[in-house]
């Protein structure tokens, strides 16, 4: 008897699993809501005295205080589950075949280092929506550098953290001006509107976001060198130190619709996305 081919088996996968591909696209919808509302969050910072910067835990809280805010949060914190489950996926049965050599591995263990972040996130937005505690606010980075430093060779550890959050920023942010996204959307199922809008929020909404992770990278190597977690910061961390360089307050202005726009990618990426696991 012959031995089913992998497009067979992976045909048996698609049928049996399909749960793992819809709970994805979902996470990545609720993953864009947060996004933008951190981009409206640092817009509002940058245009006047109504808001302050502020990274995803915090975005969060903003939520919480509208009107329906707790059923946002439920939806938010639900979706998040199924978005970390996918980078999971990926960094571990690498459906996207993104291979062993070291850009593959890179990319790899920053989807992983990317699961575990935004669980500490689901973990907040279900406390807050729960009314069972706070989200804990953007200290998620300062947590991992301290449990990091802990364990033998930890600044060593701290720093290729870092490494590897500078190289998927960096891979962001050539991604989105080379338009290489792209290539992971089923632009058949497209119209010319929705190729538009795919084109223009992941152009720039990949280049905020890697412009912000090379600086979250950047602390993490900072940690490393001094010892110090209270070094590493988060997205919140990242926009802040932005805003006190000089014309601060344009660059932030600039990132905050950039991050608003990556929001739009993330929910343009829940629909169209090819994604060929489940």
């Amino acid at each position: 008897m012959n031995s089913p081919s992998t497009a067979e088996v992976r045909n048996k996968v698609r049928e049996m699993k399909p749960w793992v591909r819809r709970f994805g696209r979902f996470g990545f919808v609720a993953k864009g809501l947060v996004y933008v509302m951190v981009g409206v969050l640092a817009a509002l910072a940058a245009f006047g005295p109504k808001g302050d910067t502020t990274g995803t835990s915090g975005a969060l809280q903003s939520i919480a205080a509208m009107p329906f805010g707790e059923i946002a949060l439920w939806f938010i914190g639900i979706g998040l589950i199924g978005y970390i489950l996918w980078e999971f996926i990926i960094a571990i049965k690498d459906p996207e075949n993104e291979g062993t050599d070291p850009k593959g591995l890179v990319k790899r263990t920053g989807y992983f280092i990317s699961g575990l972040i935004y669980a500490n996130l689901a973990y907040g937005a279900i406390k807050l929506a729960s009314n069972t505690g706070s989200a804990g606010g953007d200290n998620s980075e300062k947590a991992i550098s301290a449990k990091l430093m802990e364990q033998p060779f930890g600044e060593w550890l701290v720093g290729i953290v870092g490494a590897i959050i500078i190289g998927y920023g960096v891979f962001e942010l050539y991604s989105g001006a080379k338009e290489k996204f792209m290539s992971k959307f089923k632009t058949y199922e497209m119209d010319e509107k929705e190729r538009k809008i795919a084109v223009v929020s992941g152009k720039i909404g990949l280049i905020s976001r890697g412009i912000v992770l090379s600086m979250v990278g950047f602390f993490f190597i900072r940690t490393a060198y001094t010892n110090n977690p209270n070094e590493s910061k988060g997205l919140g961390g990242a926009l802040t130190e932005l805003a006190d360089q000089p014309f601060g307050q344009v660059m932030l202005a600039i990132v905050a619709i950039g991050l608003i726009l990556y929001g739009i990618y993330q929910i343009i990426r829940g629909r169209f996305q090819h994604m060929n696991f489940g």
